[in-house]
C-alpha cells in the first residue's frame, strides 16, 4: 500500500489526465451523498437536544442546550458521523468500481494504452472527496443545529431567543473550521483507502467483495485516527 500511496502522490503531476475527471467525481461522491448526510444530521440534532435537556435539567440553565448542540455538532458529531456514513457509501463505491475494473482487466487495458491508473482512477477521486466532504459536512452541521433548535422550541419549551443565546455563548469561529478541516482529511483518507483496496482486488467477485469490505473498515479506522490527531494538533 505504501508503494501505491507514493505512486498516487507522483501521479498528481499528470494534471491533464485527472483534471477533466474531477468535476464528475465531485458530483457522484459529493452532491449525491448530501441526502444521507442530511438524514443523519437531523436525528443527531434531535437526540443531542433531548439528551442535553435531560443532563442540564435542575443543574444548569436550559439555554445551555443551544451551546451543547452547537459545539458538539460543529466540532465532533457533524464531521465524524458524516464521515462514517460516507465511508460506507463513498469508500465502498470506489473500492467496488475500481476492484471490478481490476478483476476484469480494465486497469491493465489502461496501462496498455499508456495511462497511469493512479492518475486516471485514484487522483481525481481523492481530490473530489477532499473538496466535497467539507461541503457535505457544512450542510450536515447547519441541518443538525437547525434540528436541535426545532426540537428545543417544540419539545423542550425553550424559546428561540434562549436557544440562540446558548448557541452564541461559547461559539468561536474555530469551532466551524476545525470540523471542516477534519472532514477534508476524512474525505482524502476514505477515497484513498477505497482506491487502493480496489486496485489490490484479486479473485473475481469474491475479491471485489473483500476489497469493498476492507475499504470501509479502513476508512472508518482512518476517521477515528485522524479525529484524534486533529484534536491533539489543533485544540
Amino acid at each position: 500500500m505504501g508503494r501505491w500511496t507514493l505512486g498516487a502522490t507522483r501521479a498528481l503531476g499528470d494534471v491533464s489526465v485527472w483534471r477533466p475527471l474531477v468535476i464528475g467525481h465531485m458530483r457522484r461522491l459529493g452532491v449525491d451523498s448530501i441526502p444521507i448526510a442530511v438524514f443523519i444530521a437531523i436525528f443527531t440534532g434531535i437526540v443531542l437536544a433531548l439528551l442535553a435537556s435531560y443532563i442540564f435539567t435542575g443543574a444548569m440553565p436550559l439555554y445551555m442546550v443551544g451551546a451543547l448542540v452547537g459545539k458538539t455538532v460543529m466540532m465532533e458529531l457533524g464531521p465524524v458521523l458524516t464521515g462514517m456514513a460516507l465511508a460506507g457509501r463513498v469508500g465502498a463505491n470506489i473500492a467496488a468500481e475500481i476492484g471490478t475494473m481490476r478483476v476484469t482487466e480494465q486497469v491493465d487495458a489502461l496501462e496498455t494504452l499508456g495511462y497511469d491508473p493512479r492518475s486516471y482512477l485514484v487522483v481525481p477521486r481523492v481530490i473530489a472527496a477532499t473538496l466535497m466532504f467539507p461541503v457535505i459536512t457544512a450542510f450536515a452541521v447547519a441541518v443538525g443545529v437547525l434540528a436541535g433548535w426545532v426540537t428545543s422550541v417544540n419539545l423542550l419549551d425553550l424559546s428561540s431567543v434562549e436557544f440562540l443565546k446558548g448557541l452564541r455563548l461559547f461559539y468561536h469561529f474555530k469551532d466551524l473550521w476545525f470540523g471542516l478541516v477534519k472532514s477534508a482529511s476524512f474525505g482524502a483518507a476514505i477515497a484513498l483507502m477505497g482506491s487502493l483496496r480496489g486496485l489490490a482486488a484479486r479473485g473475481g467477485a469474491v475479491g471485489v467483495g473483500e476489497a469493498t469490505t476492507r475499504a470501509v473498515v479502513l476508512g472508518c479506522e482512518a476517521i477515528l485516527v485522524l479525529d484524534a490527531f486533529w484534536a491533539l494538533v489543533l485544540l
